[in-house]
């Protein structure tokens, strides 16, 4: 004779409504876009050091539409286990200086499939110029707006220098 749970349908039903949700939520953080705190002072003033609320798309990185100015969240390359907030410095092919402040200057060259990253308070951010370029693959997503403690689009705010040529008459 079955054995006959009249709880067990409904029961099963809910578990499979919160598994499809649960998966639903994986997508969406996975592959379009997440939330997550950035912590530290290395973003200053961008962000604050207490922990702001940040919203992140994963769409830029995997279409290759990162630019010069576009703050990411990548995994940290000397800790896979943490996050780290900088903004891109440098693509593939750019020179970038890493110390100007001496007299022999030192310059390096962006690898293929890397950026140059810092962050914005750059006498306190451990930084490309500490771990060198990061690899594209590390690259979570482009963070496009802050959420709390004061919700604000990130904008980038850099604009690519122009060469001056000059017109002949």
């Amino acid at each position: 004779m079955p054995l006959h749970i009249p709880f067990g349908r409904p029961l099963l039903k809910k578990i499979e409504i919160a598994i499809k949700l649960s998966c639903f939520i994986h997508f969406i953080g996975e592959h379009v876009m997440e939330v997550t705190m950035c912590i530290g002072p290395s973003m200053l003033p961008t962000f604050n050091t207490v922990g702001d609320l940040v919203v992140l798309e994963h769409f830029s990185p995997k279409l290759k539409r990162l630019e010069i100015g576009d703050v990411i969240v990548c995994i940290s390359p000397t800790n896979p286990l943490r996050a780290v907030c900088k903004r891109i410095i440098g693509m593939p092919g750019d020179r970038i200086c890493i110390d100007p402040t001496v007299i022999n200057r030192k310059y390096i060259t962006v690898p293929r499939g890397h950026v140059w990253l810092q962050g914005d308070n750059m006498s306190n951010s451990t930084d490309s110029r500490s771990y060198g370029p990061v690899p594209y693959a590390l690259i979570r997503g482009r963070v496009f707006a802050r959420i709390w403690p004061q919700s604000c689009w990130i904008k980038n705010g850099m604009t690519p220098l122009q060469e001056n040529k000059q017109q002949s008459s």
